[in-house]
């Protein structure tokens, strides 16, 4: 198993990143808000989840330990495999889907891209007290600005959706001195899981 990866990042995509570490690039898929903080030329450390498979080495990478359990625990879901899992994590902070699960909130868990009703009525009963109670996070804030919005637009129109609709998510959270990441987090749950693809 493949824990943790430390190296250099050599490449940003929507939702992946390659870390170069001993002259070997590794593909990590992380979140796209996550990916939204990474720049090309810096060190990181990832929190990974290697899945095997008969023909494929699957990376997951995650900026802190509580995310990458989070998204081991939502992989015991019954249909929830490590693409919802990571799509979960895109919408969600590790508490707020600790308070959706405590709360039985099953609209909330629908806006996961790739969840109906159904699979998060499942959630719910499957995850039962295993994500443990959720704690009252401060929130934290950045200024607001037009590079954050065109990052943010460039990663929703990159997740599928169009121009129209990525500026109507965004004119409606502008202004909430949100950093990219709880921007690109805000505007997914704003659009749900009705893409473009």
């Amino acid at each position: 198993m493949i824990s943790r990866v430390l190296g250099n990042i050599a490449r940003v995509g929507v939702g992946d990143v390659v870390v170069v570490h001993g002259g070997i690039g590794f593909q990590v898929f992380v979140t796209p808000p996550f990916a939204s903080e990474l720049h090309k030329g810096d060190d990181v450390e990832l929190y990974t989840h290697l899945i095997v498979r008969e023909d494929s080495l699957t990376l997951y990478g995650f900026k802190t330990e509580e995310e990458r359990e989070v998204f081991e625990i939502l992989m015991s879901v019954s249909g929830i495999g490590p693409r919802i899992g990571l799509a979960a994590l895109s919408v969600f902070t590790p508490n707020d889907l600790r308070r959706a699960v405590a709360d039985q909130d099953t609209a909330a868990l629908a806006r996961i891209p790739g969840v109906g009703k159904k699979v998060a009525s499942r959630m719910l009963v499957e995850l039962g007290d295993k994500l443990g109670v959720p704690a009252e996070l401060p929130q934290a804030s950045a200024p607001m600005s037009g590079v954050v919005e065109a990052e943010v637009k460039a990663a929703l129109i990159g997740l599928g959706w169009n121009d129209a609709k990525a500026d109507a998510a965004l004119a409606e959270l502008g202004g909430n001195g949100l950093n990219a990441s709880d921007l690109l987090r805000a505007a997914l749950i704003k659009l749900g899981g009705a893409n473009g693809r």
